[in-house]
């Protein structure tokens, strides 16, 4: 059901069948029926009202970053929208959360990043223990920052990694090895470097992209002209 909304089958506003209906026909019991209408409601899919049934929200209701949408949205070959927006998501907010982690790491998070990188460098990304800790070292960059609300972001944040992650493996092998590109943004945390840590997440994140086949790869915004990346409307 999860995937037949954020593939778009059921669109906004589609009414689901009610309870009798839909667990004949899906052959589960009522309760499990009621269970998986309570958890696509949990993640804003859908929602109830008296006599007007259970619709399917608009997408600006999802929660998007839930580890279940996202891979429900993956489960199918994602609109290059889509990837776009998760990649311009992390250029946002893991450059930035980098230069935090430089400054205020503690002895603790750079172990919990080292030991991640261990994991990567012995399983690689065609494993499972690998993908996992490529996860784990985003999280623990994360907590890194000690600020609460960019901790907050790391279910989702990895849950996108992971995702663009996996898509890539189901279209090719990635020959590029990623652990460098890592190390490189753990060095400069290390060495207490916000500089050179958000410089080195943002190459982190443009590689991955450069990954993904052309077609689905995000295109850069326009840089703004010399005569106008000063005017007042600008600054403003």
């Amino acid at each position: 059901m999860g995937i037949a909304i954020v593939t778009g089958r059921w669109r906004p506003g589609h009414v689901l069948e009610g309870e009798l209906e839909a667990s004949a026909h899906l052959q589960i019991s009522r309760t499990a029926y009621r269970e998986a209408l309570r958890m696509l409601s949990a993640k804003g899919l859908i929602s109830s009202r008296p006599r007007a049934g259970t619709r399917v929200n608009p997408a600006s209701e999802w929660h998007l970053l839930d580890p279940d949408v996202l891979a429900w949205l993956f489960s199918e070959e994602p609109r290059p929208e889509v990837l776009h927006s998760l990649f311009e998501l992390r250029s946002i907010v893991e450059p930035a959360a980098a230069a935090l982690a430089a400054q205020r790491r503690s002895p603790v998070h750079l172990e919990r990043m080292r030991r991640a990188l261990d994991d990567m460098r012995r399983y690689t990304l065609h494993r499972a223990e690998g993908r996992r800790a490529d996860q784990e070292f985003h999280a623990g960059l994360l907590a890194a920052t000690a600020n609460p609300f960019a901790i907050s972001l790391t279910n989702g944040v990895t849950a996108a990694v992971d995702a663009l992650t996996q898509f890539k493996l189901r279209l090719a092998k990635v020959k590029r090895d990623p652990v460098p590109d890592h190390l490189r943004v753990f060095d400069a945390i290390r060495d207490k470097d916000p500089a050179a840590a958000r410089e080195a997440m943002e190459n982190l994140i443009r590689l991955a992209i450069l990954d993904m086949p052309a077609s689905q790869r995000p295109k850069p915004a326009p840089r703004p002209s010399a005569s106008t990346a000063h005017s007042p409307r600008n600054i403003h």
